[in-house]
Parts: structure tokens; C-alpha cells; sequence
């Protein structure tokens, strides 16, 4: 798709997080800068994008032309609309605990949720869900805050739905357990930043055995370009530092579109393990028939 055919209707932040895996490295840098911190990126000249980004002029231009803009400035433009969109939800004042958390909590998991949402439709979920039908063992590798809770929530999933798994948050174990992998594998690695040098060396190691990797990650990162499918993970953090990272609740919802779509594509098999479940549970505990599979 073309940026000059469409002048109005394309998402520039999902089209930069899709296109990030495949540029070149001073190019990926460009789209690293600016996903990092849109509004600022949207701000700054050609010339302090360059520097930033420890990148010369000409690549920001080969940047801009490779994500579909005319040039620079139409760049510059579509990022600015792009931070007006989530403008509203960032805007209160940073050192002052707002009136209702509930709120400002709400809207920035909604305005993380949406600034998303446009990156995965463009993702390789089916490949990614069909690789994990295929595998004869899936092995999740998370660190940090977020990615080691999400690493087992990622494993339970898996298991309601008959898939051998492993998860492993600890970085030596994820370096013994990539050592013995090979083609018939694949690794799940949870990272919002893809950075972590652990997790990035486990999957370069666990590539070199012959295992594939799909990465639930920043688009344009270390872990991002050595993934087999990348499923892009667009953190949005904001200047109130009390609260969580609302990136928790971005990951969540990747891992939750890959594991329904291999759900769906073995939907006679889901189906019946998942009434085994409710069944074993019911008869245990009680309940209706809304009740959540699980507690």
C-alpha cells in the first residue's frame, strides 16, 4: 500500500510497527526513536531525528519514503495526528494525583488498547497460532515485571488447549533450555521492550539449534528482528509514574488474539477439552453455566 493513494486513512504508528522487522538497521533505529516517544518525534526537526537516533540525515528520509510518506514532513505530520488521537489521555499534570485514578488508570489501558489494536491486524497471528499447533514442544520464555506473570498466563492458556509448554522466567534456564532445542520447537519469548539481553541471546541460541521463534515484542528491537513471526507489543508510558506499566495489558491482548486463533483452528478439538474442563471444575466446585472457565 502506498502512502500517496491514501493521504488520510493510513495508521502511521501500526504501519511503522509492521514495517520495522524488515528495514534496514539504520532504519529500524528511526522507527525505534519514534515509537518510543511519538509526540517528541513528531517535534523534532529532520536533523535532531538524525542525531537521536545516531543515524545521518538521508537515513530519516529513506525512513519516512520506506513507511509510505511522500517525505519527511508528511511523516512528521501524520506522527502529530497520531499523538493528538491519544492526546486527551496525557495531558493532566504529571506531579498531581488526578481526581479519580479509576479514571486516569481506565484511559490509559484504553488508549494503550487502541494504539494496538491497528499494529496486530497487520501481525502474523495465523502463522504464528499454526506454528504452535505444529510444534511437539512450545517453551515461553518471560522476564521482569510483566513478562514473568504473562509467561505462565501464556502456559495456562496452552495447556487448556492440549499444547505441550514449558514457561521459564529465569535467564540461565532459558539459555539450558534453547541449548536443547531443535526444528520440531518453538519458543514463545514475551518482551516489551525485546532488549533484555537474556532473553534476546536464549532465542538467538535457541535459532541456531533450529527452533523458530515467535516474539510477542517492540517492533523495531533486538528480539523483534531475530523473530520467525513477530507479534508487535506498542508501549505507551506516560509522565504519571505511581501506577503500573499499561504495556502489561497491550501484551495481554496479543497473547490473547494468538492463543484464540489457535483455538479457533482446531475448534473441534478446543471445544471438547475445553467442556472436559468445565465439567471437571463444575463437578468440584459447583456452578452455573456462565461461570468463568477457571478461577
Amino acid at each position: 500500500m502506498n502512502g500517496h493513494a491514501d493521504p488520510l486513512s493510513f495508521d502511521i504508528v501500526a504501519r511503522i510497527a509492521e514495517r520495522a522487522p524488515d528495514l534496514r538497521g539504520a532504519e529500524r533505529k528511526v522507527a525505534a526513536l519514534i515509537l518510543d516517544d511519538i509526540v517528541s518525534a513528531s517535534r523534532a526537526s529532520i536533523g535532531a531525528l538524525a542525531e537521536k537516533a545516531e543515524v545521518s540525515v538521508a537515513s530519516v528520509t529513506r525512513f519516512a519514503k520506506a513507511v509510505g510518506c511522500e517525505d519527511v514532513r508528511e511523516l512528521k505530520l501524520r506522527l502529530a495526528q497520531a499523538a493528538g488521537v491519544g492526546q486527551r489521555f496525557l495531558t493532566r499534570d504529571a506531579d498531581a494525583v488526578p481526581d479519580s485514578l479509576a479514571a486516569r488508570i481506565f484511559e490509559e489501558v484504553q488508549a494503550t488498547l487502541a494504539q494496538n489494536q491497528g499494529a496486530l491486524a497487520a501481525a502474523p497471528i495465523a502463522q504464528a497460532a499454526d506454528a504452535l499447533a505444529a510444534a511437539s514442544m512450545i517453551y515461553v520464555f518471560g522476564m521482569g515485571g510483566g513478562s514473568t506473570a504473562l509467561a505462565d498466563e501464556m502456559r495456562f492458556r496452552l495447556v487448556r488447549l492440549g499444547r505441550p509448554v514449558a514457561s521459564y522466567q529465569d535467564g540461565l534456564l532459558q539459555r539450558m533450555v534453547a541449548s536443547t532445542l531443535s526444528r520440531e520447537h518453538v519458543v514463545v519469548a514475551l518482551s516489551v521492550t525485546g532488549q533484555t539481553p537474556e532473553i534476546v541471546e536464549s532465542c538467538a541460541l535457541a535459532k541456531q539449534y533450529g527452533a523458530r521463534v515467535i516474539a510477542l515484542t517492540a517492533p523495531a528491537s533486538p528480539l523483534g528482528a531475530l523473530a520467525d513471526w513477530l507479534i508487535p507489543v506498542i508501549a505507551i508510558e506516560t509522565d504519571f509514574i505511581y501506577k503500573p506499566s499499561s504495556s502489561r495489558y497491550a501484551m495481554m491482548m496479543a497473547l490473547d488474539l494468538l492463543v484464540t486463533e489457535l483455538a479457533v483452528k482446531q475448534a473441534d478439538h478446543s471445544r471438547e477439552l475445553l467442556r472436559r474442563m468445565k465439567h471437571a471444575l463444575d463437578s468440584h466446585r459447583g456452578g452455573g453455566e456462565r461461570q468463568p472457565l477457571g478461577d
